[in-house]
């Protein structure tokens, strides 16, 4: 049976910071606390966040919206004062984009989570949960994916969140703070933005679609993903904020547990869409790993993490919400 994250509750008076809060999966997370009726605060620097991801919100008395750089401890300490959960999702991503700016990388991806850990230990927040990435997984062959069972990173970006899982380990050790590291197993939906050369696969193809573009496959098609509803993150982070202090300081995979190609992917949006349209295949990105799934049995076990979302599901929604939005 699946979970809803709307029947995973709270005290009503708790207060959660998020950031990154106007990026893809932080503004949802902060319109899905607003809706449940808890204080949000939220903390960008509009650097890869946009503003009318959480313009909407504005004019709700529960919200709070501060500019702010996570490589500025003061700002991360300021943030965490009076605040119980911190889903701290404020990171670059884009393997690729990473490669060609790996100092970058390393000063906003760990230094800035650092600064987090560092100031959620000093306000004594309750839970610290964190954006990982399967890209931890490197060069490892096997599948599915099961935590503990890492190869060779293949890109900065995947360095720098191997990084932050041994900082946030760490944390949990020496200091208490209670840490739960989600690896998001490609994650899609609605707000995820479709331009940019760093543009994530499933909108770039779906508005190339809507516009009747043809959009590019990098390699040949046969890479599988194990892509993830939005709402699937939205309960992993909930209930990482409601776990035991026993699995703290440990990682878990989250994702749906499938594996769907990208050939088999376009096809699927050209029917759905009723387009017929012919990709084009350029060269593979460098960096990317051929193959991922996810094995989410110890997410299941200690979180509780039951995704309600499975692909087919979830990529109904976000086409209907790209029909309306794009």
């Amino acid at each position: 049976m699946t979970l809803d994250y709307h029947t995973i509750l709270f005290p009503e008076d708790s207060t959660f910071l998020v950031t990154g809060g106007a990026g893809f999966i932080g503004s949802n997370l902060c319109e899905a606390l607003l809706i449940m009726g808890y204080r949000v605060k939220c903390l960008d620097d509009l650097s890869t966040g946009k503003i009318y991801n959480i313009e909407a919100f504005f004019e709700h008395p529960q919200f709070e919206f501060v500019l702010g750089d996570v490589k500025d401890l003061a700002v991360c300490d300021a943030a965490c004062r009076n605040i119980d959960f911190v889903l701290h999702q404020a990171a670059w991503g884009s393997v690729p984009r990473s490669i060609e700016r790996p100092v970058f990388y390393a000063e906003n991806n760990i230094i800035g989570t650092v600064n987090m850990l560092e100031a959620a230990r000093k306000n004594r927040v309750k839970k610290f949960v964190y954006a990982s990435s399967s890209s931890v997984y490197g060069d490892e062959p096997h599948l599915p994916k099961k935590e503990g069972v890492e190869g060779a990173r293949l890109s900065p970006y995947a360095v720098t969140k191997f990084v932050n899982e041994e900082y946030a380990k760490q944390y949990t050790k020496h200091y208490g703070v209670d840490t739960y590291g989600l690896r998001y197993f490609n994650v899609f939906g609605r707000r995820q933005n479709p331009d940019g050369a760093y543009a994530a696969v499933i909108p770039k193809f779906i508005k190339a679609l809507l516009d009747n573009q043809t959009p590019t496959i990098n390699g040949d098609g046969t890479q599988s993903r194990d892509f993830t509803y939005i709402d699937n993150v939205i309960q992993a982070n909930l209930l990482a904020c409601k776990a035991s202090s026993d699995v703290a300081g440990t990682v878990y995979n989250i994702a749906y547990g499938g594996r769907e190609y990208l050939n088999d992917i376009f096809a699927t949006l050209c029917k759905l869409l009723d387009k017929d349209i012919t990709p084009h295949y350029g060269p593979v990105r460098k960096g990317d790993i051929q193959h991922s799934n996810a094995d989410i049995s110890q997410a299941r076990a200690c979180l509780g993490y039951n995704p309600e979302y499975d692909f087919t599901k979830g990529i109904q929604e976000a086409i209907e919400w790209y029909k309306k939005n794009v």
